[in-house]
């Protein structure tokens, strides 16, 4: 068989996500690919509704490019990663490595060293809990918990770039080391580095920890905003 010439990867995205292609488009880097399949989500973002996401990955994850080796799989929900917890690689089939966006801002705080942060997401503040209490299950002090409201991951990825900023300085925290930005849906990527300059903190997002994570599993050098693309665990 020919040598295949890139890193392959895989990304399971919502049906309703319209914004977490394009940021993918952005952190690849050089030498991988990225190919994408979906699946079904009924909104609202209710736990729910979440929870149903986990028995669609095995056939979701069948057909990304089948019989081709895949460096990892990324999984493009946060809410409904902190629903389904740890086990994600058993529902995926064990094809490769799956990061999560909500493991991956556990990675990233590691690799900050962070343990106390903000938390920020577009969602009903029912969803929001869901995501705050998986981060404090894990040994993460969630100091603030701020919710845009919304309830449909569509009109999530419409917000725009200083509507995110504002409520990004109003979920800050004197206290927290970091402010997370919740949610694949939401159009962060872009503001990253300005509230980080603002809150005078590291910021993350659901997509660039994601992004990051995956690639940073397999020791693949990536380039993105804010501090975490300045971090290596490896």
């Amino acid at each position: 068989m020919t040598r295949d010439a890139f890193q392959r990867f895989g990304l399971v995205a919502l049906a309703t996500d319209m914004t977490i292609e394009g940021d993918a488009a952005r952190l690849m880097p050089p030498g991988t690919r990225l190919h994408v399949t979906r699946i079904a989500f009924d909104n609202p973002t209710t736990e729910e509704n979440l929870r149903h996401t986990g028995p669609r990955l095995r056939a979701a994850v069948d057909l990304i490019v089948p019989g081709v080796d895949l460096a990892g799989i990324a999984f493009g929900c946060t809410s409904a990663s902190a629903v389904l917890g740890d086990d994600m690689e058993g529902l995926a089939g064990g094809r490769a490595p799956v990061t999560t966006p909500a493991g991956a801002a556990l990675r990233g705080f590691a690799a900050l060293g962070v343990d106390r942060v903000g938390l920020m997401t577009p969602y009903l503040e029912a969803t929001t809990d869901l995501v705050g209490d998986y981060f404090q299950a894990r040994g993460i002090d969630v100091l603030r918990r701020s919710s845009m409201g919304h309830a449909d991951d569509r009109d999530m990825a419409r917000l725009g770039a200083a509507e995110i900023i504002e409520m990004a300085e109003e979920s800050d925290h004197p206290d927290a080391q970091a402010l997370f930005m919740s949610c694949t849906a939401l159009p962060a990527l872009d503001v990253i580095e300005r509230v980080e300059a603002l809150l005078g903190k590291p910021v993350l997002s659901s997509n660039q920890a994601l992004f990051w994570a995956m690639l940073d599993r397999v020791a693949i050098p990536s380039a993105g905003p804010g501090a975490l693309f300045r971090c290596r665990t490896w």
